[in-house]
């Protein structure tokens, strides 16, 4: 036979792979555009969108393979900023929609590239600079971890509030923060009964002023009425 079978092997299942990055990468690309998280949606919901950015720009790097064409730190200078320019763009495209700007979603967009860089040491590091492969990756796992586990730590607080139900909010909760949206705070500086906690809501001039409760049950045909005390 003219190819040798164990070594056509992986270049056929590298190909396949890249295919599938690229057909991946078409698929979550209007969704930047269209779909997505309003403003009743719950914060896990929004907290599990945002890792789409690090998906989208893993699947495109998966499917360029810059490292055929740059190796060592021209292949990560150069990555990054063109995920820095493209990000950039997708936020002021976004802007025209009714879609908010994130600058955050730029640094999740660099954790997607860099993922597979760091995964990748001997096509994208020189010999030289093979010492520092695992800082490098390190950090890389280190900055994946921190948005993987903010979504975590959101679904666990999710969790707890829905064991709260049928209470909405507990006054008593040391931190509102999780809880609401807006300039909130304890009252601390007055003498409130042990059993009895407040909330100050800092009010301005800025359009909607005020704040929202997260975590209301979407379905509300098992409650007869709304108890404030």
């Amino acid at each position: 036979m003219a190819l040798n079978l164990p070594a056509y092997r992986p270049a056929r299942n590298t190909q396949i792979l890249r295919y599938l990055a690229f057909a991946g990468m078409i698929l979550i690309a209007p969704l930047f555009f269209v779909g997505g998280p309003g403003w009743s949606d719950g914060p896990l919901f929004k907290s599990a969108w945002n890792l789409g950015h690090i998906l989208f720009f893993a699947l495109l790097t998966l499917a360029i393979q810059p490292w055929r064409i740059w190796t060592g730190w021209t292949l990560w200078g150069i990555g990054t900023l063109a995920v820095l320019l493209l990000g950039t763009g997708i936020e002021l495209l976004q802007h025209g929609t009714s879609r908010q700007m994130d600058w955050q979603d730029i640094l999740r967009n660099q954790v997607g590239v860099w993922t597979i860089l760091a995964l990748r040491p001997r096509a994208s590091l020189t010999r030289k600079s093979r010492p520092v492969v695992w800082p490098l990756r390190l950090i890389v796992a280190a900055l994946l971890a921190a948005e993987i586990g903010a979504t975590a730590r959101v679904a666990i607080q999710q969790y707890h509030v829905s064991q709260l139900l049928p209470a909405l909010y507990d006054f008593r909760q040391p931190d509102p923060s999780p809880f609401w949206d807006g300039v909130i705070a304890p009252v601390t500086e007055h003498a409130i009964d042990a059993h009895k906690r407040a909330l100050r809501i800092s009010l301005s001039t800025a359009h909607y002023s005020g704040v929202s409760l997260h975590n209301l049950p979407e379905d509300w045909r098992d409650y007869d009425r709304l108890v404030i005390d």
